[in-house]
């Protein structure tokens, strides 16, 4: 290898290394540092020695290694951090995971499965396989935060789960300052989950 490429090697490297600890980096991050051919070999080198690994096609991180697991891919926070830099859009919890948040499902959502605002995708990350899969921007452009996680809640629950216990957690586990705001971002929800935030708004006493 000559000293260009032993360089290039070395200054990719440095920045990885230097950077934010769990960061999906890419190609485009390193085109300052000479051409994309000389890039994508200085990035498949570096992976070759396992000082960096692939997350999915053009895409590179630190070696991350869990004690029962072994070789792991990116966090959920660095997938975010990469689709709102690459795909334009924002990462979600599934509705599953919502509904746990919220105290409505007792079910362990996976978590190699994420909404956004971006277009789906499939990002492999070691031997597992990150799925990214499309939400509308309306069901969570909410004024606030919390009433987009209640949305994606019981869109994964479903109108015919949707019962009066699940109603009553909700008043429950929800704030009172949460729950006032629901009516508010109603018009962001579907139908029948906009007559649910009022419902619950209505009465503000916890069952």
């Amino acid at each position: 290898m000559n000293k260009h490429a032993d360089s290039i090697d070395a200054a990719i490297l440095d920045r990885i290394r230097s950077g934010q600890k769990d960061r999906v980096w890419t190609p485009q991050d390193f085109l300052d540092l000479g051409s994309r051919v000389a890039v994508d070999k200085a990035l498949s080198r570096n992976c070759k020695k396992d000082f960096i690994r692939r997350a999915g096609r053009g895409l590179y991180h630190q070696p991350r290694n869990h004690p029962a697991l072994g070789s792991i891919g990116p966090s959920y926070d660095a997938m975010q951090d990469l689709v709102q830099r690459k795909a334009g859009g924002d990462v979600f919890p599934t509705g599953a995971h919502a509904a746990n948040v919220l105290g409505l499902s007792d079910q362990v959502p996976m978590r190699s499965w994420h909404l956004t605002t971006g277009p789906s995708r499939r990002i492999c990350s070691g031997k597992s396989e990150i799925v990214l899969r499309h939400v509308s921007p309306r069901f969570v452009s909410t004024k606030n935060p919390k009433s987009a996680q209640v949305i994606l809640a019981l869109r994964w629950i479903g109108k015919r789960g949707v019962d009066d216990d699940v109603i009553s957690k909700l008043r429950r586990n929800l704030s009172p300052a949460d729950r006032a705001a629901l009516p508010a971002d109603a018009a962001n929800a579907p139908a029948w989950i906009a007559d649910i935030f009022h419902r619950i708004a209505k009465d503000t006493t916890a069952a």
